[in-house]
């Protein structure tokens, strides 16, 4: 399934222009989702329409597929009924997510909504609530799921309990979305906002290494900034994160070598299937660097969890094989060209026999 980017946008506790010019440069850095809010509104269905209709049309005019958040009580305020979904289909919306469930048939019936609007579900529960709906076979290409973000620090989800959920919906074919937090963003939902992220360890990461880590876990298929609004450089950073395999930032030590460089950043990686504890080996990389002189530099110390070493003229038929060290050990024949960047070492345990991963400088 393809991946994608998101953003969210809060009409309630913004300015139209101001959300405007927010998913303009969403869409210069090639997001393609938006998550609406409809949780706060009381202003009455007209004023509702009005507002949220011309945000929709110009995320629509941008490709944006945009999803409102609703709630029971939504309903009630605008006197509408989930038996009909005219409105939303008027809104423009291509789907709607239920912050609450009914019995299963009734979200399996939703999925055959006239108008194509997807059905997204909350993901954040590691209960049947899936299994039940598809048993009263549910429309399953309309059928979405997106888990919850935290608003108040400490109250997000630990990576355990998100992997079970998670796994629930993507062993069933269903499409995944999840939130990270900006940590330039200031607006959301409610008037308590430590950041809006599903995870809790993504509280504090920043966008990138949050979105590597869940497109990493094979679980996710969408990653949504929680809140608005995110800075240029956040949106850019995210932009770049590469979608399908995982790709490494590296610091490399002062005396790496012209030919170490080339190996770290010029080579398709993927981790050899018969698999050691120690280390993450990249083996053909040797094999077309078997004739690159590479003379020993720092190999004489401890190496330690992420650092990147390569096999050096000692080496024998192991020269020039990249290793990135998983347990910390000493081997002369080896040089520590650098190290994965601090933050990223949590996605070291995602690195399985014959994954495919990159660097970046």
């Amino acid at each position: 399934m393809k991946r994608a980017l998101g953003v969210s946008v809060y009409p309630d506790h913004s300015k139209l222009e101001d959300d405007k010019n927010y998913l303009q440069k969403a869409h210069q850095y090639g997001f393609s989702r938006t998550f609406m809010s409809m949780l706060e509104v009381t202003e009455g269905k007209e004023a509702v329409q009005k507002k949220f209709k011309e945000l929709i049309d110009f995320a629509k005019e941008l490709n944006f597929e945009t999803i409102l958040d609703v709630a029971p009580n939504i309903f009630e305020e605008l006197g509408i009924s989930y038996d009909d979904l005219t409105f939303f289909h008027e809104l423009g919306a291509d789907g709607i997510r239920l912050d609450l469930g009914f019995d299963g048939n009734k979200e399996a019936m939703l999925t055959y909504n006239p108008f194509g609007l997807a059905i997204e579900l909350n993901m954040s529960n590691d209960v049947a609530y899936l299994d039940n709906i598809l048993t009263y076979q549910a429309n399953k290409p309309f059928l979405y799921g997106c888990h919850n973000f935290y608003p108040q620090a400490g109250t997000a989800l630990p990576y355990e309990f998100f992997e079970k959920c998670s796994s629930r919906f993507k062993q069933a074919g269903i499409r995944t979305a999840a939130f990270i937090t900006s940590q330039a963003g200031k607006i959301g939902p409610w008037d308590i906002n430590d950041g809006l992220p599903t995870l809790e360890m993504h509280r504090h990461l920043p966008v990138e290494v949050a979105t590597k880590h869940f497109f990493a876990t094979g679980l996710i298929d969408d990653v949504i900034i929680g809140n608005a609004y995110a800075s240029d450089e956040e949106l850019q950073k995210m932009a770049t994160v590469n979608r399908y395999q995982t790709e490494f930032a590296v610091e490399f030590v002062s005396a790496v070598n012209p030919v170490e460089k080339e190996i770290v950043l010029a080579e398709q990686h993927f981790r050899r299937g018969d698999i050691t504890d120690q280390v993450i080996r990249s083996t053909q990389v040797r094999k077309k660097y078997s004739q690159a002189a590479n003379l020993p530099h720092d190999n004489e110390i401890e190496f330690q969890v992420g650092d990147i070493v390569i096999g050096n003229d000692q080496f024998g038929k192991y020269k020039n094989e990249l290793q990135v060290v998983l347990e910390p050990h000493k081997d002369s024949r080896k040089n520590k060209v650098g190290q994965i960047a601090e933050q990223e070492k949590i996605l070291l345990p995602f690195i399985e026999p014959w994954s495919k991963f990159k660097f970046q400088e």
